[in-house]
């Protein structure tokens, strides 16, 4: 080796171990980065020339540093109070975009974006309610449709779009369900409207739903007929709009029967009907107390009266409002001035008895609610993220999409603690969390950082000795050229 190879070998030495102490240190820096890697350096040797069998005409080359990023060691995970924080036990990656289309910000990716994927899974909703990490990167998942229902069977990025959790910022949920469980009175006395119904011929003051029913009961005035019985259901319509409906019963003498009829009694909910009536007809009861479906019947109000099975549930249908006050539906509706769209209500009977003891309602549970402001995103193992109102509505927005790579240390760093795939990485699989290897997502959790910090300390004093040494080969051939050239003189 000549002592021109002695400084070349020495001067490789020297910027050799400068990169490594650039990795450490970058190392260091990063030991706090949410789902930071840690990047090894290693070395190799370069040899030029050779002598065949003769080792000692060998001529050393020095050595060169190579950086690589350690992506696939997984990282301790740590619990926080962000309910959007992710962390990911696996091999997965999220999908972001580091920024978003002017001309599409929310229906899908366009080409022209930078697809980034990274661990870091700090996100938080920024000004527009879009998730980002803390470098600004756009989270990326499948959307969930207007009925909550998320469809994945689309794998590529073009078909994945930004997360925003604050698009639907209030929720309502017309009612569509209501159970009654409550108990008529069998040993209630018939009413003398109720007798002169059952007379033949009809008896006066009988009742009769379409010309002396309950729905137009005001004790004041003495029109129409007292219920027994009433049972007060609370509705919700398609805007959220809480109105009372009134199951009003009338005892028959007809043993087990009872007039039914369903009211609003505020009279100016519903538009098509007299007086509030929306339907009208009788409960049956078997001799055992329990309810008779089959002799059960209700019909729809309205000029084009429509029957109603007395099958439970009963479906109970209103219609949605007319553009117009001055449009009379031809079947019940709701008042024009609400403006919501039309409804379907299923009553359920089962659980009403005649028995011969109080009448009372033991509870009463419908689905509907109020509008409700969004209070919380919770994130679950599979990534769905699903919003929380707060009057007790809960429904999906998306679910993060997770990617994965045949070689993931092959990724190339870019800013933001975010990879770009690379021909060494191979190409990017889109996968549900907890498919294909890609890992489940903890939520409430960030991946801390890899570094171990009392080992990048032990490195850094053996690369500064390392780095030492270099420079003293340096000064050592220097030294020799020097006697050499004083040989000359």
């Amino acid at each position: 080796m000549s002592i021109n190879s002695a400084l070349a070998s020495g001067v490789s030495g020297l910027s050799a171990n400068e990169s490594a102490v650039t990795a450490i240190s970058n190392n260091i820096a990063n030991s706090n980065t949410v789902g930071f890697k840690t990047t090894e350096t290693a070395f190799e040797t370069f040899v030029t020339g050779g002598g065949g069998a003769n080792p000692a005409q060998n001529s050393g080359g020095g050595v060169a540093a190579v950086a690589k990023a350690l992506v696939s060691q997984q990282g301790q995970m740590n619990q926080t109070s962000n309910n959007t924080d992710m962390a990911i036990s696996g091999n997965g990656f999220f999908v972001v975009q580091s920024k978003l289309s002017s001309t599409s910000a929310s229906s899908s990716v366009a080409n022209t974006n930078p697809t980034l994927f990274t661990r870091a899974g700090s996100f938080t909703a920024n000004a527009s309610g879009y998730l980002v990490n803390t470098a600004g990167d756009y989270l990326l998942g499948w959307p969930a449709n207007a009925d909550g229902v998320i469809v994945t069977t689309n794998t590529s990025v073009t078909g994945l779009s930004p997360i925003n959790v604050s698009a639907n910022q209030g929720s309502v949920a017309p009612t569509t369900l209501v159970g009654i469980n409550a108990n008529i009175n069998a040993a209630t006395t018939e009413s003398a409207a109720a007798i002169a119904a059952g007379t033949t011929p009809v008896g006066g003051g009988a009742y009769n739903p379409a010309t002396n029913s309950m729905a137009a009961y005001n004790a004041a005035t003495g029109t129409g007929v007292k219920p027994d019985f009433t049972i007060t259901v609370p509705v919700s319509d398609s805007l959220g709009g809480q109105h009372d409906l009134q199951i009003d019963l009338l005892k028959s003498s007809t043993p087990n029967q009872w007039y039914t009829e369903i009211v609003d009694p505020t009279t100016t909910d519903v538009a098509g009907v007299s007086n509030g009536q929306i339907a009208y007809g009788k409960l049956a009861f078997t001799n055992q107390g329990a309810y008779d479906p089959t002799n059960s019947s209700l019909t729809l109000g309205g000029s084009t009266a429509t029957p109603i099975s007395g099958t439970s549930p009963i479906s109970l249908t209103i219609g949605a409002s007319p553009a117009s006050s001055a449009t009379v539906p031809t079947s019940v509706s709701w008042a024009s001035s609400l403006g919501v769209a039309a409804q379907t209500i299923q009553f359920g009977l089962t659980n009403i008895t005649q028995e011969a003891s109080s009448s009372a309602v033991q509870q009463l549970t419908t689905n509907g609610t109020s509008f409700g402001n969004l209070s919380s995103v919770t994130v679950d193992s599979s990534g769905v993220l699903t919003a929380n109102y707060d009057n007790g509505v809960s429904r999906n927005i998306a679910q993060a999409a997770l990617a994965t790579f045949s070689d993931p240390d092959g990724l190339q760093a870019v800013s933001g603690n975010a990879y770009q795939q690379t021909l060494q990485s191979g190409n990017y699989s889109i996968l549900q969390a907890g498919n294909g290897g890609a890992g489940k997502i903890d939520p409430s959790t960030l991946e801390a950082s890899t570094v171990d910090l009392s080992s990048e300390f032990s490195s850094l004093i053996i690369t500064q000795r390392a780095y030492s040494a270099c420079s003293k080969v340096i000064t050592t051939a220097d030294q020799m050229v020097q006697q050499l050239l004083d040989v000359v003189r």
